[in-house]
């Protein structure tokens, strides 16, 4: 080798050993131990707001699905607290009668419930209605009307008794959500997948459109001066629309993820809720101002992935990532913006793509990295509870409903194989260093699994209900215990185990109509050693740094 040559390698071989030798004394060790954990997100109310109402006593009362409890909201101070608790309490929308009486929807439960008054029993008036939805009393006669919508796609007359089956209005209208019963006794409504607002007449179903060139029309209330006030949670907008000529005036720009809205019959206030954001705003239509009285960075976070300063988020009412050095949250995706979005519970990360999985839409959805632009939305999978892109293309579905693990790949990743099966309780996975998988089963195991295909094997068994997953920078796993309110460090190695932080916000219930596993705790390790996690009892993501 000429001199100059030899005089380059050289050169290179003492700077590869510097790297090298910076990475060895940079790269995080083992800690001896934890620190308490800190907020990175700050805690919200709700879990996802979606219906509101004002009632005789002047209570905003604001619902939840996902959390499965109703809330009511301080009008004054944004002060939440729960009203009514899970599961009764879960409400896609609510509604009160001229007599005070109360009812709302059990979105997943298929249920309609009512309440005479605070003190009296609850009843179920309904059941069997996948996807019910919205619903309103008639004031002058007292009936009550409900609609199915997204598990199903139509309009009800509810008994007010109980004893009898739903009458049918009507069916396949295009998604009537957020509708209100004017003092017609006419329906008025928004149809999600139609792009308009309507009135229906709920005698016969005879239907009528009002206003179209909406994007996506959420919810639809009258102020009783002769306007219907819209939500398009689409674009982020508050319209108001004349009734008597269909005239769209935008009243308000707000963000994306728009549930619904309600009218205060007291002051004319206008309150609405952002799934995305668990917020509530009031809107003053006399004079344009917005007030948000309570609101979160984040909404309903499951899924963690950390990579360099970066936390990506599964948050389910959006994609987020959060800046970990400065806390900082940023939407990648909201729910029923512009971008796709279908719910996600868990993210699955590559060098170059993100994959979302979503049981609400039994979907997976893969994201390009760089460019932030979905490559695929793929559905049909049996209940993905998480996701991994891999680098030949293809992507590794965990699935609750067959208890396997399916290699998807091709276009639109429409080939697909069962590499893995008799997972009973699978809740979330990693990748390995080693290459191989890791998988939770809420039964209280940890499974390795070959990831060209094979049969699951316990590496770890009698953990305290399983969920969240991460592998350590040193080469241990960090699993979320919601069982025991804890995160716990297990050493496959030599079969230890050690506690990280325990007594922690995390382990809500199995909600009637979810999975077991209904919101997973996310767990991440950083490069630096620290640990994330997040929370389905509060909402807000914590890190716990390594003790010094």
């Amino acid at each position: 080798m000429p001199a100059p040559l030899r005089r380059i390698a050289a050169a290179a071989a003492l700077a590869a050993a510097g790297l090298l030798a910076a990475c060895s004394t940079t790269a995080p060790t083992r800690p001896a131990a934890w620190a308490a954990p800190e907020v990175l997100v700050k805690p919200s109310a709700f879990a996802g707001v979606h219906g509101l109402a004002v009632d005789k006593q002047g209570r905003l009362l604001a619902g939840t699905v996902a959390g499965a409890n109703m809330w009511e909201v301080n009008r004054k101070t944004g002060e939440a607290r729960v009203f009514i608790d899970s599961p009764q309490g879960m409400s896609d929308d609510i509604a009160i009668s001229a007599k005070g009486e109360m009812a709302w929807t059990g979105f997943n439960l298929g249920e309609l419930f009512f309440r005479a008054h605070d003190k009296a029993p609850i009843q179920v008036l309904a059941k069997g209605l996948p996807g019910i939805n919205s619903l309103d009393f008639d004031k002058k006669t007292g009936q009550l009307y409900a609609s199915q919508v997204f598990a199903g796609d139509a309009l009800w007359e509810i008994d007010r008794a109980g004893k009898k089956p739903p009458r049918l209005i009507k069916k396949d209208m295009g998604g009537f959500n957020g509708f209100e019963v004017g003092p017609d006794g006419m329906l008025y409504g928004p149809l999600w997948f139609k792009n308009r607002v309507v009135k229906i007449n709920p005698a016969n179903g005879d239907m009528t459109t009002i206003a179209d060139g909406f994007a996506i029309p959420a919810a639809a209330n009258l102020d009783g001066k002769g306007n219907l006030w819209v939500l398009d949670t689409r674009r982020g907008e508050l319209v108001k629309v004349e009734l008597a000529t269909g005239r769209k005036t935008v009243a308000a720009k707000l963000k994306t993820g728009l549930d619904n809205l309600a009218i205060a019959p007291d002051d004319g206030t206008i309150y609405v809720s952002n799934m995305a954001d668990n917020s509530v705003q009031a809107f003053n239509p006399a004079t344009g101002e917005l007030r948000t009285l309570t609101s979160g960075a984040v909404a309903l976070p499951t899924g963690l992935k950390a990579d360099g300063d970066r936390l990506w988020v599964a948050d389910v009412f959006a994609f987020r990532d959060v800046n970990l050095k400065t806390g900082q949250v940023s939407d990648i995706f909201r729910a029923w913006g512009e971008g796709e979005l279908e719910y996600p519970l868990a993210v699955g990360l590559s060098k170059t793509r993100f994959a979302l999985a979503s049981f609400a839409t039994n979907s997976v959805q893969v994201v390009d990295r760089a460019t932030r632009r979905t490559q695929v939305m793929a559905h049909g999978f049996k209940v993905p509870l998480d996701a991994i892109p891999m680098d030949d293309g293809s992507v590794l579905v965990l699935e609750l409903g067959t208890g396997s693990i399916v290699r998807a790949s091709g276009d639109k990743l429409a080939e697909r194989k069962t590499i893995a099966s008799g997972i009973k309780l699978p809740v979330q996975m990693v990748l390995g260093r080693d290459g191989q998988v890791y998988v939770t089963d809420l039964g209280g195991s940890l499974l390795r699994v070959s990831a060209a295909g094979g049969t699951p094997v316990a590496v770890a068994q009698g953990l305290n209900q399983p969920e969240g997953l991460t592998e350590t920078p040193w080469g241990t796993f960090i699993v979320a215990e919601v069982g025991a309110k804890r995160l716990t460090e297990v050493n496959l190695a030599d079969g230890s185990r050690r506690t990280v932080a325990d007594k922690l916000p995390i382990g809500v219930p199995p909600l009637p109509g979810g999975t077991p596993a209904n919101a997973p705790t996310g767990v991440a390790v950083g490069g630096d050693g620290s640990v994330y996690f997040s929370s389905d009892m509060n909402n807000g993501i914590y890190r716990i740094r390594p003790a010094k």
